[in-house]
C-alpha cells in the first residue's frame, strides 16, 4: 500500500449484467490519502454512484482489488465486510434517510447499531456527535419539525457517531438552498480539520472547488486533472 493512503483501488472494474450489459468503471486506480479532502465530480450516469459505492464497501467489484485500514477487503466475508464498514466508513446521502416521528438523538444512535456499543454506549456517542456539528441543543426534538439543514447536520452526525476515519457524502448539498449548503460545507470542512478523511459526490462546481482533490468520473474512467489551488481547501 502507498505510503500514508487510507483506502486503495487497484484495477477496479464493475460491470452490470445484461442484456445489454453495462461497464460501469473500466480498471479504476484510486488511492485515498488519511486526512485528505476528495471531490468526485462528473455526468449523470458517469459511474460516480458506482466509484462511491466501491470506496464504501456498499458492492463488491467484478475485477480489482481493494484496500482499507490495512485490510485486503475482497477477502473478507459478507459479515466481516459489515464489521469493517460500521468501523471505518460514515455515510451521508442526499434525501437525509432519518425515521420520521423520532427524536434526533434517537436517529443518531442508529448509526451504532452494527458497532457492537451498548444502547448506553450509543446514546452518550450520539450526543457527542450532535455537539460535533452545532445541533445538540435540537437533540430532543423530532425530525419532523427540523429544516432541511438541521436534518443534513442530524445525518452527519449519525454518520461519525463511531469517529469513523472516512466519510462519503452523495450530493450532501443536492436538496438545500444556497445558505444551508454552506452551512453544511462548513460542518464538513470543521470534521475534515479534525483529522476526517472526506469524500464529497457533487455536480455543483462551487462544492467541489472547496477540495482539495477533485476526481472527473466520465463513461466510467476516473482522471484528476492538474487545477489551481486559490480558494480551495489544502487536502
Amino acid at each position: 500500500m502507498t505510503d500514508g493512503s487510507l483506502l486503495e483501488l487497484t484495477g477496479i472494474g464493475v460491470t452490470y449484467p445484461g442484456p445489454p450489459e453495462h461497464v460501469a468503471l473500466r480498471e479504476v486506480d484510486v488511492s485515498l490519502a488519511a486526512g485528505s479532502y476528495t471531490a468526485v465530480v462528473g455526468p449523470s450516469g458517469s459511474g460516480k454512484s458506482t466509484l462511491l459505492n466501491m470506496i464504501g464497501l456498499l458492492d463488491r467489484p467484478t475485477v480489482g482489488r481493494r484496500r482499507l485500514l490495512g485490510v485486503e477487503v475482497d477477502d473478507l466475508s459478507d459479515r466481516d465486510l459489515v464489521r469493517l464498514r460500521a468501523g471505518a466508513l460514515g455515510f451521508v446521502f442526499q434525501a437525509f434517510h432519518l425515521i420520521p416521528r423520532r427524536t434526533v438523538v434517537d436517529n443518531v444512535m442508529l448509526g451504532g447499531l452494527y458497532t457492537g456499543m451498548s444502547r448506553t454506549q450509543r446514546r452518550s456517542a450520539a450526543e457527542a456527535a450532535l455537539e460535533r456539528v452545532g445541533i445538540a441543543a435540537r437533540g430532543g426534538a423530532l425530525v419532523d419539525h427540523l429544516s432541511g439543514g438541521e436534518r443534513q447536520r442530524v445525518a452527519i452526525a449519525r454518520a461519525v457517531l463511531s469517529d469513523p476515519p472516512v466519510l462519503l457524502c452523495d450530493e450532501p448539498t443536492g436538496n438545500l438552498d444556497t445558505v444551508t449548503s454552506e452551512q453544511v460545507l462548513g460542518v464538513l470542512e470543521e470534521l475534515w480539520r479534525a483529522g476526517t478523511t472526506v469524500v464529497v459526490v457533487t455536480h455543483n462546481p462551487d462544492v467541489a472547488a472547496r477540495a482539495g482533490r477533485v476526481l472527473h468520473v466520465r463513461d466510467g474512467c476516473v482522471t484528476e486533472p492538474e487545477r489551481p489551488r486559490t480558494g480551495s481547501v489544502v487536502s
